[in-house]
């Protein structure tokens, strides 16, 4: 990847990560770990992998993305909010009563959610229908889902990838979030999920690994799915819960809660940091 494109990516992830401490911050409640740790992976579908137009959000041809763990929200909101779909300022409306931004994705009331999520493994499985109805049809879309580790220990996740392979769904890319964290403790620990990569190849899946903060992986990664033919991949993509925010880095205590104004701060402060480093 170029430099100049990479810095690019980086800035706004970046401000991703400030849209997603700003949202859950206002809220004063909300999912900030985990989103964080999928803002690289959000900036490169958006604004590089999908065939999208904020503009003409209900285009038919346009590639899908539901994001399966869907507690997750505020990465998608500041992701949509950054490429246009709606405005930066509503991200402070998150969670709040009568605002579009709850704490889940709604497909009926936010331009580019594809599809309304939040019980663990239904949106895995909403978009093998999807990308399943694309080969029915003979449309050429693509259909994008992010999958958290702790979410794949529902049995749900292993049926949808069962159904993917079975349906040859070369249309289908899922990226696993693993970023080793669940909010009871280490997902190896709560309930072991692991190996990823052996069991989405003995279900008949294209796996690849990555570290899910560097943008020349990522792109090899979606670019090496787009040439696999007759069964899906999965991107297993090695990330830091809390990535960008340094007391929330690595931390389960930051799954599921917000920061007050000292740590918002302190939060706001790392980012504006690193933002800098990338002029």
């Amino acid at each position: 990847m170029e430099q100049s494109k990479k810095l690019e990516l980086k800035r706004i992830a970046n401000n991703v990560r400030l849209g997603i401490i700003e949202g859950v911050y206002n809220a004063a409640c909300g999912h900030p770990g985990g989103s964080l740790s999928i803002a690289d992976i959000m900036t490169y579908l958006y604004f590089e992998e999908m065939n999208i137009d904020p503009k003409n959000y209900k285009d038919p041809n346009r590639d899908r993305f539901v994001l399966s763990k869907g507690h997750t929200a505020p990465a998608l909101y500041s992701v949509l909010a950054e490429r246009g779909y709606f405005p930066k300022e509503d991200l402070k409306t998150l969670r709040k009563t009568n605002s579009r931004l709850q704490g889940h994705p709604d497909m009926k009331g936010i331009e580019g959610v594809d599809m309304t999520t939040g019980s663990l493994g239904l949106g895995f499985s909403a978009a093998c229908g999807m990308a399943l109805s694309a080969k029915v049809s003979s449309d050429s879309y693509r259909v994008y889902t992010v999958i958290g580790d702790g979410e794949s220990e529902e049995g749900q996740v292993w049926e949808a990838a069962m159904f993917a392979a079975h349906y040859k769904l070369d249309n289908l890319v899922a990226v696993v979030d693993f970023n080793g964290l669940q909010i009871d403790g280490p997902v190896t620990e709560v309930m072991n999920p692991t190996p990823h990569d052996e069991k989405f190849r003995a279900f008949g899946w294209n796996v690849i690994k990555i570290d899910a903060h560097d943008f020349d992986q990522i792109e090899k990664a979606f670019a090496e799915a787009r040439e696999v033919k007759g069964k899906p991949t999965c991107i297993i993509a090695h990330s830091v819960k809390g990535k960008g925010v340094s007391y929330m880095e690595n931390s389960c205590e930051w799954h599921g809660q917000a920061p007050k104004e000292d740590l918002y701060k302190v939060a706001v402060e790392d980012l504006k940091k690193i933002g800098e480093s990338l002029k």
